[in-house]
């Protein structure tokens, strides 16, 4: 399955600015479309109000009656009409485009989630997991959606007005284009703290998710010790806790907004004073005297418009903030080194399934746990390990399964062989009992499953059930004893057309009869043809295996049988 260790796996660490580009270069056309929509919709809002400024002069100073400008208000209003279509276009661009980015930045997550493999997610809370890919993937869409585009709009629809407004009065252009700087200045600021703030709410978000769900499916045991009091008021502290941030990244949100509007409020107050007092006549340099009520209410005007894009992209950038608080959590599971084997390699004999050569197990964080491995597995063989409790069973199956790659050597399985698994925990769906049966075989029949029901040693719980197997079964198995689900579990490997199956301790919680039923019905599969391997205690599954090997002092060691 690979000869190199994922500790040797060369691969770029990726920062959430670098994914968050990544993911925009995706949909790079459709921002950029949606930048054009929202420039021309500015820009028809600016064509509006030097329409306006116009119409108003014509009336008041040039004495014009209104049903002579009938035709300009008819333009206007077509002005209005185009200045909603490109802003409904701009908003319709960026949501398409930040909805499939957030597709497939779910997708790929999900995706580094099976890379990294089983192994590596019974050390993860899976609340925490479920939170960073729904709520954390979903927090980029303000990012795509509003704060992207709004980037690029405001490089150019300001300079567009101050073109305008340049050609009205030059000197309320150089004012605009002074105070223009400040604004981003503080939203930079403001950022470098907002972005803190939003890391820490995604964080404590997760912990919250997973503190709450590992405490439900606690609640037996912290009922029958008598602690259901301390984990309410445990959960109610990571509620409070998460309040907190989410009140802190409000106020400094609410506190950025209000400086920003006030320096945006006192240059355009400052631009209406110089208009005001240059058509009073007090003030006579440069472009002043030239001053008329036409170009003073036309950059009156234009003021807000251009800064309404810089203020714009400073309510979103609350935006940017939380899309890089959500990116860091996902960037460091993207960046963790995959643990599942790479596609795996043809053995060397055609009757052979699978073959380890020289494979050393070691956790990055344990221990060598096996090492100088040599076994090979033929189609037909019934092969137990056994060993103490941590010797390295249920590693070695887990290498053999694809869960993990090995530290050293090879392991070579026959691609044309699938692998059936069955762990001492397995898993059960919510759903009824064909259900949790259709996901080793989807499309096996009411008799197909029966058969496999009954070759696990589940008849008569069949016959007992009104609802045969529309039966309900609860999450995790829930409505099902520990011995039931594991042959509910194995009766879904007798459906799969698997050549290689993988057991750990396929009989634990059974009794003697059901065991001897279930090992019975496992010796029929070893004669169609499959190799099973079993890692077990018991000896009555060891009394009826053709290879026997021991996990002993980090070494596996083949015993007769």
């Amino acid at each position: 399955m690979g000869s190199h260790p994922p500790e040797a796996e060369t691969m770029e660490t990726v920062t959430p600015r670098h994914w968050l580009a990544q993911l925009a270069k995706r949909e790079q056309r459709q921002l950029m479309r949606a930048a054009f929509w929202g420039v021309l919709s500015g820009g028809h809002t600016a064509l509006l109000v030097v329409g306006l400024a116009w119409l108003i002069d014509q009336i008041v100073i040039a004495g014009r009656s209104p049903t002579s400008l009938v035709p300009v208000f008819i333009g206007l209003v077509a002005v209005v009409v185009l200045r909603s279509l490109f802003q409904m276009l701009q908003e319709t661009c960026s949501a398409q485009a930040s909805l499939r980015i957030r597709q497939y930045a779910r997708q790929v997550l999900l995706d580094k989630i099976a890379a990294l493999g089983p192994v590596w997610l019974t050390r993860q809370q899976s609340g925490a997991l479920a939170t960073q890919a729904v709520e954390h993937i979903e927090a980029l869409d303000g990012y795509f959606a509003r704060f992207y585009p709004q980037l690029r709009i405001v490089v150019v629809l300001p300079l567009l007005i101050l073109c305008v407004v340049g050609w009205l009065d030059y000197l309320v252009a150089i004012f605009l284009l002074l105070s223009a700087p400040l604004i981003p200045l503080f939203m930079a600021l403001v950022g470098m703290g907002a972005e803190r703030l939003n890391r820490d709410q995604f964080m404590a978000v997760s912990r919250l998710s997973a503190h709450f769900v590992d405490r439900v499916r606690g609640m037996t045991t912290l009922q029958l010790f008598g602690h259901t009091q301390a984990a309410q008021q445990d959960v109610w502290y990571a509620t409070d806790h998460y309040r907190r941030l989410s009140m802190r990244t409000l106020r400094l949100a609410f506190l950025s907004s209000a400086v920003l509007e006030f320096f945006a409020s006192v240059a355009i107050a400052v631009v209406a004073m110089y208009v005001g007092f240059g058509l009073l006549g007090y003030i006579d340099y440069g472009p002043s005297p030239a001053l008329t009520l036409f170009s003073g209410l036309a950059v009156l005007l234009l003021a807000p418009e251009f800064f309404q894009p810089l203020r714009t992209l400073s309510q979103h950038y609350h935006d940017r903030a939380a899309a890089l608080g959500a990116a860091e959590s996902v960037v460091a599971i993207l960046n963790e080194p995959n643990r599942v084997a790479v596609p795996p390699l043809p053995p060397e004999s055609a009757d052979v399934l699978i073959e380890l050569d020289d494979v050393t197990i070691r956790y990055a964080e344990r221990a060598t746990v096996l090492s100088g491995v040599n076994v090979s597995v033929s189609a037909g063989e019934v092969v137990v390990v056994t060993g103490e409790s941590g010797s390295g069973k249920s590693s070695l199956l887990a290498l053999m399964a694809g869960f993990m790659a090995p530290s050293r050597g090879e392991c070579r399985l026959d691609a044309s062989a699938p692998v059936a698994w069955l762990d001492q925990t397995p898993c059960m769906l919510q759903g009824s009992l064909a259900d949790n049966l259709r996901i080793a075989a989807p499309g096996a029949g009411d008799v197909a499953l029966v058969s496999a029901l009954q070759r696990a040693g589940l008849s008569e719980l069949l016959a007992r059930l009104p609802q045969g197997l529309e039966t309900t079964v609860g999450e995790r198995g829930v409505g099902l004893s520990g011995g039931q689900a594991q042959r509910l579990a194995l009766a879904r490997v007798y459906l799969s057309q698997a050549r290689l199956v993988l057991l750990d301790e396929p009989t634990a919680s059974l009794d003697a009869a059901t065991e001897e039923a279930v090992i019975q019905s496992l010796l029929e599969w070893a004669n169609e043809g499959r190799a099973l391997i079993m890692a077990t205690h018991h000896p009555a599954v060891m009394a009826v295996a053709n290879r026997r090997f021991e996990c002993r002092s980090g070494r596996l060691v083949e015993v007769a049988v």
